[in-house]
């Protein structure tokens, strides 16, 4: 009798160690899988700083030794709560904070948030400098970046006025891209996922400049676009 509790005891204290070991392998893997990938990390901080005022939001954006994700999330949040509510002096403060921070930034993620940012607060100075720019990282090699851009320029082109002025800002970016690139085009018939979405973008130009302009891509492009 004292061998069967003594069995059960030992059997149960067996399965207990397991299930915290199965438990502590789960955490550890959620916790590599957020360190390693940036959307989560990016969307977490973001999530995190919804709150915060815009005095906290750019201090965190002019401290030089913040973690490049938590300033990229702090330079999102105060353009998806606080840029349409900026103004006159305030407003032109805050964007010499962000011109700075984006020429002393080494990241991508800084920097396409803090272009996004710019383009929606003065679309007429900023989207000859900075669309062009945000173009050319969707063919950044980390998928994540890429992301980010395609986004922003979505929005960017989304919430404009359909100005003949941006959308040929954008023709002529991704011409000259196209051009580049025409001889791998040649062969494909399938857009893989990043040349879907410099066409989405080029289709949206030539929507608004006329199909004249069709004309000037590579012939390569025709075919698929």
């Amino acid at each position: 009798m004292k061998r069967t509790a003594i069995f059960t005891l030992i059997l149960g204290m067996v399965l207990i160690n397991a299930q915290s070991t199965l438990l502590h392998a789960q955490t550890d893997l959620l916790s590599e899988e957020t360190i390693f990938n940036d959307k989560l990390l990016l969307d977490g901080y973001a999530e995190k700083y919804t709150d915060e005022p815009i005095d906290i939001l750019m201090e965190m954006v002019k401290d030089d030794n913040l973690n490049a994700y938590k300033m990229a999330a702090a330079v999102r949040v105060f353009r998806d709560k606080h840029s349409d509510k900026v103004f006159s002096r305030e407003k032109a403060i805050i964007e010499k904070t962000l011109i700075r921070r984006l020429h002393r930034s080494t990241s991508a993620f800084v920097q396409v948030e803090i272009m996004h940012t710019l383009c929606l607060m003065d679309r007429y100075r900023y989207f000859n400098s900075m669309v062009p720019t945000l173009i050319r990282k969707l063919d950044h090699y980390n998928s994540a970046v890429n992301e980010l851009a395609y986004a922003a320029l979505l929005n960017i082109t989304e919430t404009g006025h359909n100005r003949a002025r941006e959308a040929r800002i954008v023709f002529n970016t991704l011409r000259r891209v196209l051009f580049l690139s025409r001889k791998r085009l040649a062969n494909v018939t399938e857009p893989g996922p990043r040349l879907a979405q410099k066409l989405k973008l080029l289709r949206w130009s030539i929507k608004i400049l006329g199909t004249q302009e069709l004309r000037r891509l590579p012939k390569e492009v025709i075919g698929i676009l």
